[in-house]
């Protein structure tokens, strides 16, 4: 049986049933629990070591949540989140700690995730401390080296977040990531807040460090032609479920989602002149997201989906009723249509 997305042993993160819901109360003394905001609903897939898989969606479909869930940094209200095959939703204390040696995340403001109060050193070097891994001068050479590795000049390190740029500032986050030499990076839309000039330069280093280290990536983003480049598999999301999983090329070449079209319908191609560009369908999708405290009953796109009178006509399903199987359709693509 596979795995939503890997038939092969060297797995190396494997999430199973994984949601993460926030509760609503009401009340201001006696607070009473009256629903929940479902950011992150029955997900599950695997990432293989060495492997970058991109995860994409409008704002506000539980892409960072689910990031955030892997790491612990939420603890998931159900599921597991298998790292190496120890389940970290069971760990907690001195265990966890130990885990997150070998996870880290680089976060998407870099103006709001270094403390302007820590010089540049303090900051890089705090992971070491924090794991009890060096002291003294080896921590800061140490400090040095990860500077230079990223592009920043290692005499910077007593330098305060707010002399340097935007991307300068991610470089250090990326520094602080790499500084407990983890397996695993979520990399949380590390390019969102930077100017086009520099995105480029911090795809080419996440991709130079990958190689070096034989790093393992989740590549959270809203940028299609960014996960594409970067990416070997990739997962859509919509409303805190998976709707499509699938290699990059596959996934590009034939979407199968509904939403997945509409997404891919929206990226621009560098030829305007290309037959593609001119055959393509701009896919304008109606009406707005639902709340996630109220998703839909059935499946969560039907509100929607363009296709869900086919889907009655064809299969004779009410979308707005019955909720779609994620499931493989071929030989590693998953989706959860009922077309399929």
């Amino acid at each position: 049986m596979t795995d939503n997305g890997t038939t092969k042993n060297n797995v190396l993160l494997r999430i199973k049933n994984l949601k993460m819901y926030f509760p609503i109360t009401k009340g201001v003394i006696f607070q009473r629990h009256v629903g929940d905001i479902k950011a992150v609903d029955d997900v599950s897939f695997s990432i293989k070591r060495g492997e970058t898989l991109g995860l994409v969606g409008e704002s506000g479909c539980g892409k960072s949540t689910t990031g955030r869930a892997i790491l612990q940094l939420y603890r998931p209200t159900a599921g597991t989140v298998e790292f190496e095959g120890q389940d970290l939703t069971s760990l907690k204390g001195e265990g966890l700690r130990k885990m997150r040696r070998n996870m880290q995340m680089i976060f998407q403001d870099p103006y709001a995730s270094l403390n302007p109060r820590m010089t540049v050193g303090s900051i890089v070097g705090e992971p070491l401390e924090v794991h009890n891994i060096l002291s003294g001068k080896a921590r800061q050479e140490r400090v040095k080296e990860l500077l230079n590795i990223v592009g920043l000049n290692p005499y910077f390190i007593n330098r305060y977040p707010h002399e340097f740029s935007g991307g300068q500032r991610q470089r250090i986050g990326v520094a602080r990531a790499l500084a407990v030499q983890p397996d695993f990076i979520v990399c949380d839309e590390p390019i969102s807040a930077l100017d086009v000039s520099i995105q480029a330069q911090v795809i080419n280093l996440l991709e130079d460090l990958q190689t070096e280290f034989g790093l393992t990536y989740l590549f959270i983003a809203h940028d299609l032609a960014v996960v594409r480049h970067i990416s070997d598999r990739i997962a859509v999301m919509y409303l805190g479920k998976i709707a499509e999983l699938a290699d990059r090329a596959e996934l590009y070449k034939n979407p199968l989602h509904p939403y997945t079209r509409a997404l891919l319908s929206a990226v621009p191609i560098p030829d305007p002149i290309a037959e593609m560009e001119r055959v393509k369908k701009r896919i304008i999708l109606q009406g707005d997201v639902p709340s996630p405290a109220h998703p839909p009953k059935g499946c969560n796109f039907c509100t929607r989906c363009p296709m869900k009178n086919e889907v009655m006509r064809q299969k004779g399903i009410d979308c707005a009723v019955v909720e779609p199987e994620f499931k493989e359709v071929s030989p590693e693509h998953w989706t959860a249509c009922h077309l399929y």
